[in-house]
């Protein structure tokens, strides 16, 4: 994609001489082909950048109890599906979305019979990493956790 943009550009800015062509319309066609090469370099890294897709191990530490899962998510628009899966828990599936960085998703558990929604907040940054907070509803007991891309 980007090898096409570059001969868009590239094709722009040698275009054929017109005899009533003047250095301010040739100035124009640079200053446009810059403008899209610059364009299509930024849109081209944000689409290499991490992402949030794939099977994810996770670390967490609430209210002083350390806990490790392993949550499978996927990525729609900015919708995220997915399951998650504890070691003493069943498989649950996760609904969650990404706004940039931030990316939150939760699933339903439950614990000796009461039901709990477990939600994570946290930011994906430049390198894959994920970190943020973990919060236990309807307990409202919080912590923060760690996820690490399983390669």
């Amino acid at each position: 994609m980007l090898h096409l943009r570059l001969s868009l550009i590239y094709a722009l800015s040698i275009g054929t001489e017109v005899p009533c062509q003047t250095s301010e319309v040739q100035h124009m066609k640079i200053l446009l082909a810059s403008a899209l090469l610059a364009f299509s370099a930024v849109t081209s890294f944000a689409a290499d950048g991490p992402s949030i897709v794939g099977k994810w191990k996770i670390h967490s530490n609430i209210a002083g109890n350390e806990s490790d899962s392993e949550c499978t998510l996927t990525q729609t628009g900015n919708d995220i599906a997915g399951t998650c899966k504890g070691a003493e828990a069943p498989e649950a599936k996760v609904t969650g979305k990404v706004d940039g960085a931030k990316v939150t998703w939760q699933f339903d558990s439950d614990y000796n019979g009461t039901p709990l929604t477990i939600k994570y907040t946290a930011t994906l940054d430049a390198t894959g990493k994920v970190a943020g907070t973990v919060n236990v509803d309807p307990f409202g007991v919080e912590g923060d956790f760690t996820a690490i891309a399983e390669k």
